[in-house]
């Protein structure tokens, strides 16, 4: 299957950079496409990071006000607008995922990852519109004394740092509480493989 890019260019260079591109494709009855004309959203690529003491049994998870949120929850009253999340940044220039995975623990969560991060999965946060990927591990930390608030104060940052048990953290994400795709990905993945990280820690 392949495509073409007639014409590329770029119509907001902000934060955010939005292409607008004119393009074919071919299409699984092997005939091609009209020529489509897509919007996509260009900013950059995530880190992710679960935060978990396997010998605590212990969960980081942080909340912080997201302005996505906003438009939502104006037909949606129930979908909140500070949101439960993991650690996460986006990639900056020379940086590695791993280097982004050590500098966001500590910058939002205030504690740092033990060892090698393992990685969980690396995916597209919404292709259809946007070229965002995501690159999610867990990472070890000792969750004694974390806690509080954190964040970059000239980013604009707020953060709510707590630690909740795993057992506490599955019934978040089965009672709607974590209702973000990165958590979510994250807290489930921790339920297949809680046993084995506290196995392998000795717990």
């Amino acid at each position: 299957m392949q495509f073409k890019i007639i014409d590329q260019k770029r119509t907001w260079d902000g934060y955010c950079k939005i292409d607008v591109y004119r393009l074919q494709h071919d299409r699984f009855d092997g005939s091609q496409s009209n020529i489509l004309e897509r919007e996509i959203l260009e900013r950059g690529h995530a880190v992710a990071v679960l935060p978990y003491d396997p010998v605590r049994d212990e969960v980081v998870l942080i909340e912080q006000f997201r302005p996505g949120t906003i438009s939502v929850q104006a037909g949606n009253p129930d979908m909140p607008v500070w949101l439960t999340e993991i650690v996460a940044g986006i990639i900056e220039d020379g940086e590695t995922a791993e280097d982004v995975a050590r500098r966001e623990t500590n910058e939002e969560a205030g504690c740092t990852i033990i060892g090698t991060p393992e990685l969980i999965s690396h995916y597209y946060v919404t292709p259809g519109c946007s070229s965002e990927t995501v690159t999610l591990y867990y990472g070890q930390v000792d969750t004694t004394n974390v806690g509080g608030l954190h964040g970059v104060a000239d980013e604009g940052e707020d953060i709510r740092v707590f630690t909740v048990s795993a057992e506490e953290c599955f019934a978040m994400l089965q009672n709607g509480q974590l209702c973000n795709a990165m958590t979510t990905i994250a807290v489930q993945w921790l339920m297949l493989n809680r046993d084995r990280l506290r196995q392998n820690s000795g717990a």
